[in-house]
Order: structure tokens, then C-alpha cells, then sequence
């Protein structure tokens, strides 16, 4: 597998490839250089990948599981969180297996098809985490606000709306860059620096103007990102506006302590997005890219199951119950 060991390396690679380009061709595929680890870290770095994974799959089942299985877990705070731990199994799917077969194969290439159809998953579950994420601290802002209006505003019907409305759009605007990415020319220039196809590296490999396609990672992006980031912002100071009204210190740290995990897994995600998607063009890094973007696609999946179940009473006695079923029909 080709390896840069900086990025200095990797521009002069790519300024000597550029000086061979000529016309702009239909491009069949891809180069992803991966990460840029020496060869001898790469059974290291494989063992390190396939752990997390491993790790976020079974984690994040036994939520989904859990709370399929105990009807104790069957309200709309539990509900959101099965299809955020759903949707993080999909998620690390799109972009792991892959990773962990190019360090095996040594040849980490991929079609311009099948880029394009990783770019649509993955847009379409990093936007819908940001939407599940809002709709939690939604649910959060009205058991502490407004409880006794929790099972009026938190019915069954507008539960299943707030999972379906961000299905629709986030798909909509998966579709809406890869149909505006299809149309690009791309030159013999194939390296992407990084270790799955995402937007912004290929976009720099086009040979056409893309200033569309930035204005709408911008604007469109910028709005699917930060209005339910602002949503949720807004929700928490209105939570802490509540909690402060709380007479006792005890009973104030009970109250907040209910959104103590959703607050951790909000600044782990949203952290790592605003690093990869939202900082100025002219600190362009490949490298803090990809440190980010392992941090909210290997990092942050495998931390929610941890992060939601440890201080949480009632998911830890659902886990035990339902391990303790398997190991009864294990034993049988």
C-alpha cells in the first residue's frame, strides 16, 4: 500500500502526477492513501480498527436489543436512543470494513461507483446522528420543563415523525451533492488523502469549478448541521433556566445528571464535525482530517453505548436481563 509520512511528501507526489495530467477524463476509480502509518504499524493499526469495530457493533446491538426486549425501556427517550445506536452500527459500516480490507489487501482503491455509494451512506447517517441527537435533547427539555405535558408532546405518532422528517432530509441532501458531484470532469488525478470517500477531498480533485458545490456544504450542510446543533443549545439552556429553580443542591444535580450522557455524546460529535466540515479553507489539513474524522465515525459510535448504559440504572438492568437470557439459551 503506498504511505505518505507527511504531507509534504504526498503534495510533491500529487504535483508530479498533476504535471503528467492532460485532458479531463470519466474516471473509473479512486486511491485512497489511508492512514499514514509505517508499514510495520500496519497489523497494529488493523488489530486497533478491527477491536473498535467489534466493540461498536456488539455495543451498540445490545442497546438496540435491550430495549426492544424490556418493555420498562418502551418511552420516547429509549426509542431515540435504539435508532441512534442503529444508526451508529450503519454508520461505522460504511467506513470501517473497508478501511480494515485495503490495510489486508494492500490495495485500498475503490470505484467511482462504489465512492459514490459510500458518500451517500455516509452523508445520509452523519446527518441523521445530528438529527437523533436534537430530537434527545428534545425529549430532555420536556421531561425537565414540561412534565406533565411529556406523553401529550412525546406521543407515538410525533416520536416516529421526528425519526421519519429526518430520514427524508437527510437523504434529500445526500442526493442533492452526489447528483451535483456526479456532474463534475475529473483529470488523471485519483489519490484521496484520506481513508473513505468524503466530500470535500474528492471535490478537490475535480477539474471544474466547484464553487457550487462548496456554496452548498456551506449553506446546506452549514443549516442540517448547526439548526439542530442550535436546537439542542437552546434546549439545554432552558434545561439549566429549569434546574436552577431546583430549591436543594441534591435535587439539582438529579435533575441535570438525567442529561449528563446525552451533553457528553453532543460535544464528541460536534466537536469532531466543526474540526473536518466548518473551518476555514486555508487550514486545510489531510491529516487533522482524518484524525477528526476517526474521532466521529470509529470514536464516537463506540463510545455512545458506553456513555448512555454506565450511570443509566435502567439500561443496566435491561442489559443484564438480557444477557442473562443468552446465557441461558447458551447453557440449553
Amino acid at each position: 500500500m503506498l504511505r505518505f509520512t507527511s504531507e509534504d511528501e504526498f503534495s510533491l507526489f500529487r504535483h508530479s502526477r498533476t504535471m503528467h495530467q492532460g485532458n479531463r477524463t470519466s474516471i473509473s476509480g479512486f486511491f485512497l492513501l489511508g492512514l499514514t502509518v509505517g508499514s510495520e504499524q500496519q497489523l497494529l493499526i488493523f488489530a486497533l480498527f478491527l477491536c473498535m469495530y467489534v466493540v461498536t457493533m456488539v455495543g451498540n446491538s445490545l442497546i438496540v436489543l435491550a430495549i426492544i426486549g424490556d418493555t420498562h425501556l418502551h418511552s420516547p427517550m429509549y426509542f431515540f436512543l435504539a435508532n441512534l445506536s442503529f444508526t451508529d452500527i450503519c454508520f461505522t459500516t460504511t467506513t470501517v470494513p473497508k478501511l480494515l480490507a485495503d490495510i489486508q489487501s494492500q490495495n485500498p482503491t475503490i470505484s467511482f461507483g462504489g465512492c459514490l455509494t459510500q458518500m451517500y451512506f455516509f452523508m445520509l447517517l452523519v446527518d441523521l446522528d445530528n438529527f437523533l441527537l436534537a430530537a434527545m435533547a428534545y425529549d430532555r427539555y420536556i421531561a425537565i420543563c414540561h412534565p406533565l405535558h411529556y406523553v401529550a408532546l412525546l406521543s407515538p405518532k410525533r416520536c416516529a415523525l421526528l425519526v421519519v422528517i429526518p430520514w427524508v432530509i437527510s437523504n434529500l441532501v445526500s442526493v442533492l451533492h452526489l447528483s451535483l458531484l456526479s456532474l463534475l470532469p475529473f483529470c488523471d488525478e485519483r489519490v484521496v488523502p484520506h481513508f473513505f470517500c468524503d466530500l470535500e477531498p474528492i471535490l478537490r480533485l475535480a477539474c471544474a469549478d466547484t464553487h457550487i458545490n462548496n456554496l452548498l456544504i456551506l449553506f446546506v450542510g452549514g443549516a442540517v448541521i448547526f439548526i439542530p446543533f442550535s436546537f439542542i443549545l437552546v434546549s439545554y439552556i432552558l434545561i439549566g433556566a429549569a434546574v436552577l429553580t431546583v430549591p436543594s443542591v441534591k435535587g439539582k444535580w438529579k435533575t441535570f445528571s438525567t442529561c449528563a450522557s446525552h451533553l457528553s455524546a453532543v460535544s464528541l460529535f460536534y466537536g469532531s464535525i466543526v474540526g473536518v466540515y466548518f473551518l476555514p479553507a486555508s487550514s486545510y489539513s489531510a491529516e487533522r482530517d482524518k484524525v477528526a474524522a476517526i474521532m466521529y465515525t470509529v470514536v464516537t459510535p463506540m463510545m455512545n453505548p458506553f456513555i448512555y448504559s454506565l450511570r443509566n440504572k435502567d439500561m443496566k438492568r435491561a442489559l443484564r436481563r438480557l444477557l442473562s437470557k443468552n446465557h441461558l439459551f447458551l447453557s440449553w
